[in-house]
């Protein structure tokens, strides 16, 4: 079965949905979990998004890969170790099962900072979220099976909120905040 691209209207009910992922990995996780935080688009309310919640858990380091993969696989998430980033380590949901990403990064890390200052930025910018938005539908029609393709076409977009987003950073002080769970 192939994917297919698909943006749906923003569901209230994401929130709650990270709230009970969020509390399962951080029992799960304890202290190996510095962070763990809603990203993605699901992440930023009133914005329309593929129905997946996408998860970003920050660790200290990467190695020992078991000290969270271990914990992770026991919940039923499925390390990929073919993901190409090399800023993170990837598990996704046991087939058959609710859509879910789940993003291990280092805490600290540019890749890290890039996720929460995106999110933190759409949630402050109606209009850039607005844009968004509209974009993602666009694409969505134009690259529906194509996952790659739709990513990638995104990017620019995603470049030009991430330079007005830093200008922002910058005046306003942003630092990350409290974890989501």
């Amino acid at each position: 079965m192939s994917y297919v691209v698909e943006i749906v209207p923003y569901e209230p009910i994401w929130p709650t949905r990270f709230e009970q992922l969020g509390s399962e990995l951080r029992d799960a996780l304890g202290r190996t979990a510095l962070r763990i935080d809603h990203i993605g688009s699901t992440a930023v309310p009133g914005l329309a998004a593929k129905p997946i919640i996408d998860v970003q858990i920050s660790v200290a380091a990467f190695e020992p890969l078991d000290a969270y993969r271990l914990p992770l696989e026991r919940l039923g998430y499925v390390f990929r170790a073919d993901n190409t980033e090399r800023t993170k380590r990837y598990f996704r949901e046991a087939p058959g099962t609710p859509r879910r990403h789940i993003h291990v990064r280092r805490a600290g890390s540019w890749a890290e900072q890039f996720a929460l200052l995106f999110r933190d930025y759409l949630r402050t910018h109606a209009e850039e979220s607005s844009g968004y938005e509209s974009l993602k539908y666009q694409l969505a029609a134009r690259y529906k099976e194509d996952r790659h393709g739709y990513t990638d076409a995104k990017a620019p977009f995603i470049w030009e909120i991430m330079a007005k987003a830093d200008r922002w950073s910058q005046e306003v002080g942003w630092e990350p905040g409290s974890p989501d769970a």
